[in-house]
């Protein structure tokens, strides 16, 4: 096959792939957000056929010889196409080791799995779920093993969402994280000052929350005619394009915060996907470098800003102006050390700001036992109390709030909860290399999101997919990853707000 040729019918298949790809997205966020209870099964149905479609396109030998004619002469390519096919080539070799009719039926499965966990969840009833998440488990497994790539199987999953990232690293990172935040979170509850919460815990109304959530976006910088709010049990963010990206949230009537830093944290990741350079409009490089850059974006904005004392004191007379009652004989440094008490607790999405990586480090633990067989889906529960004890001296007292609150499994998710906690590391370390650029606190006092999200586009947003995890954070830092940032930002932050 000749190049030109390859070329064409490789921007044609593309073309085909993002189609397909938008419309499962559509279906998933349908089904997520708005499909009654009793969808699932059609659900499940139409993204098996569609999944089986997508899987006989990427493996059907013309498109084969046309990524394998592209890849034995990428010298010869731009940069941008260099990249897809380095990815597309990357991918089909995934994707040709499974059988169709697997994953076709994990395609099923994942749709069911979705509703049965949800259902699960609200019901406080694990052994509903259970089933299905061995399944995927199972699944998960067998994929790892059939690409013979000499990682282990968890090994294998880590790699797909952070390039590069192994148990070992992993293992070192999280030790570090341990010896630094064990012992202050001890020093805090033993002399550290106390923080009063109570008016951010009284009835604020979910109208009124509403209203809140469309004035964070448009301080974030946010344009609603390219990014919508929807309401989901677990939150979370989905894209199709630069020009459609949907976010999420929840709503408690008696926790104001909890949908707020939600939609702060979203709408980091809805910031990456709406500001990916216009020249990736259509390619399958136009999203995060990695789960780990992406939540690093997350997590910058609900925590580096977003629980800044600059951030809080420039959007608190709009908070004043919705929520009069609750906040009469509030000042806005109250609420700053409200949305910053660092206390052990059970709901990961709920964590402040120093805990939040023993709640990541529950699950990795889990995970690893999981994928390498030492722990079976039945014994989930017991293991999660045993380690929030441990970890946390929290008392788990039903699955609902402890190994069912989240939904990354029944999304088949396996090794995606790491990035978070690598994500809150590389924020800490671009936050640091921003401030030599940029007065970071006056401009969040001033509202001047956008500025920030500027820097953000130049430095990581436009390249997409274009750069690896490694050059982006060289790239923004002027250095490689180091988690020394981070844990010195914790201790810094927290020792001045405990007064220890």
């Amino acid at each position: 096959m000749e190049i030109k040729e390859a070329l064409e019918l490789f921007k044609k298949d593309n073309a085909v792939q993002q189609a397909y790809s938008h419309a499962l997205g559509v279906l998933y966020y349908d089904q997520d957000t708005v499909a009654p209870k009793n969808s699932a099964s059609g659900f499940a149905s139409t993204m098996g056929i569609m999944s089986e479609i997508m899987y006989k396109l990427q493996v059907s030998d013309e498109h084969i010889e046309t990524v394998i004619t592209l890849h034995d002469n990428l010298d010869q390519l731009d940069t941008i196409t260099r990249r897809e096919v380095e990815e597309e080539y990357r991918s089909f070799n995934f994707m040709k080791n499974i059988p169709m009719d697997e994953y076709t039926a994990y395609s099923k499965l994942l749709a069911e799995s979705q509703g049965i966990w949800q259902e699960a969840k609200v019901t406080d009833n694990y052994a509903l779920f259970e089933p299905y998440l061995a399944k995927l488990i199972e699944y998960t497994k067998k994929f790892a093993e059939y690409q013979n790539s000499g990682l282990s199987n968890y090994n294998f999953w880590l790699n797909e969402f952070e390039r590069g990232i192994s148990t070992e690293k992993l293992d070192d990172f999280f030790g570090k994280l341990k010896n630094a935040i064990v012992p202050l979170i001890r020093e805090i509850k033993e002399r550290g000052r106390k923080i009063d919460t109570s008016f951010i815990e009284v009835p604020y109304s979910i109208q009124t929350q509403r209203l809140f959530s469309d004035y964070l976006m448009k301080v974030m910088s946010i344009n609603p005619d390219d990014c919508i709010i929807g309401e989901v049990e677990h939150p979370f963010t989905t894209n199709y394009n630069k020009h459609d990206v949907r976010i999420t949230t929840h709503y408690y009537e008696n926790s104001v915060a909890s949908s707020m830093y939600s939609v702060i944290h979203e709408g980091g990741h809805a910031l990456y996907e709406l500001n990916t350079g216009d020249d990736l409009i259509g390619s399958p490089l136009a999203g995060g470098a990695s789960m780990g850059i992406h939540e690093s974006q997350s997590r910058f904005f609900e925590n580096l800003i977003g629980r800044s004392e600059a951030f809080i004191e420039y959007i608190f007379p709009k908070m004043k102006e919705l929520f009069p009652e609750q906040l009469e004989k509030v000042s806005a440094h109250d609420f700053y050390l409200a949305v910053n008490r660092a206390e052990p607790s059970l709901i990961r999405t709920e964590a402040d700001e120093l805990t939040y990586c023993l709640h990541i480090m529950v699950r990795y633990d889990i995970e690893k036992q999981l994928i390498d067989g030492s722990l079976t889906t039945k014994d989930i529960p017991a293991e999660w109390k045993r380690l929030y004890k441990e970890y946390l001296g929290v008392d788990v007292l039903s699955d609902r709030e402890g190994a069912l609150q989240d939904s990354h499994w029944s999304g088949g998710s396996f090794g995606y909860f790491p990035s978070y906690a690598l994500g809150s590391a590389y924020g800490a370390q671009i936050l640091y290399h921003m401030k030599k650029e940029l007065d970071v606190d006056k401009l969040v006092s001033e509202g001047k999101i956008s500025d920030i999200v500027a820097w953000l586009t130049d430095k990581i947003y436009k390249y997409g997919r274009v750069m690896t995890p490694a050059e982006i954070i060289e790239n923004a830092c002027g250095e490689s990853f180091n988690p020394d940032y981070y844990i010195d930002y914790l201790t810094e932050k927290f020792r001045k707000i405990y007064e220890l």
